[in-house]
C-alpha cells in the first residue's frame, strides 16, 4: 500500500501554513506522554469520554458535508467517512469499556467546554461556508490524527510492549483507516479545484489552522483531567 503524503496538494499546503501550531498538535505533550506509555490514565479516561461525545458530533458535519456536493462519487465520499464513525462507534464504546468506561457513563457526561467549541466550530463553518470550508475544518483531525499514528508506530522512542496506548496508536495506523484518510484528502483536492481553493487559500488556512488549535486544546483537555479531575 502506497503510504500517505501529507505534504501534497492543498492539504499539505494547509498543513504547512498552520505552521507551529501543527507541531503543538501532532507532538502534544499528551502525545509525547502517550506515546511513552507515562499518560496519566485519569487524562486517557477524560480524552475517551469526551471522545465519544465528538465523535457524534463529527458524524453531523459529515453528514452536513454530504448535503453540500454536488456529485454522486463525491457523495459516495463522505458518507463513506461518516459510515466509518456510525459503524465505528461501538468498536469506540467496547474500547472505552476496557477502560471501566460505559456509553450510558459517556452519554450522560457533560461536554467540556473544549469539546463544545471544537465541535461548534466545525458545525458553524459547514452552516455558514461550503463544501471546501467544511473539508477545510474536519481534515485536521482526519488526516492529522493519522500522521500521529503512522508518527508514533514509526518511531524507536514510542513505548508499544506493556503499554496501555499501543491498541490506540495501532489503530490510526492501521490500512482500513488510512484508506478512508487518502479518501478524505483526494476528496479535498476534487472540491478544491472545483470551488477555488487557490483565490479562498487565506481563508481556508484560517479555518484549518483554527481546527488544529482547538485539536491541541482537545488534547489540553485531557492533561487537565489530572489537575483537576
Amino acid at each position: 500500500m502506497e503510504p500517505v503524503d501529507f505534504s501534497h496538494g492543498l492539504y499539505g499546503r494547509l498543513r504547512q501554513q498552520a505552521g507551529n501550531d501543527w507541531q503543538d498538535y501532532v507532538a502534544h505533550p499528551f502525545i509525547q506522554q502517550l506515546s511513552r506509555g507515562t499518560l496519566p490514565e485519569t487524562a486517557f479516561r477524560r480524552y475517551l469520554t469526551q471522545d465519544y461525545l465528538f465523535l457524534i458530533h463529527f458524524a453531523r458535519a459529515w453528514a452536513l458535508l454530504v448535503s453540500k456536493l454536488r456529485t454522486l462519487p463525491e457523495m459516495r465520499a463522505a458518507t463513506a467517512s461518516l459510515n466509518a464513525i456510525v459503524s465505528e462507534l461501538p468498536l469506540h464504546v467496547r474500547y472505552c469499556e476496557s477502560w471501566g468506561l460505559n456509553e450510558a457513563q459517556m452519554a450522560a457526561e457533560p461536554e467540556a467546554a473544549e469539546t463544545m467549541n471544537y465541535t461548534r466550530y466545525v458545525l458553524d463553518i459547514g452552516h455558514s461556508g461550503d463544501a471546501l470550508d467544511l473539508l477545510a475544518a474536519l481534515l485536521p483531525c482526519v488526516a492529522g490524527y493519522a500522521e500521529i499514528g503512522l508518527g508514533l508506530l514509526a518511531s524507536p522512542r514510542t513505548v508499544l510492549t506493556g503499554s496501555p496506548y499501543a491498541s490506540w496508536i495501532r489503530n490510526y495506523a492501521d490500512p482500513d483507516y488510512l484508506t478512508g484518510v487518502r479518501a478524505a484528502l483526494a476528496l479535498l483536492e476534487t472540491v478544491g479545484q472545483q470551488r477555488g481553493a487557490e483565490s479562498r487559500f487565506p481563508a481556508l488556512s484560517e479555518i484549518f489552522t483554527t481546527a488544529t488549535r482547538l485539536e491541541s486544546a482537545f488534547w489540553q483537555m485531557g492533561l487537565n483531567a489530572v489537575a483537576t479531575p
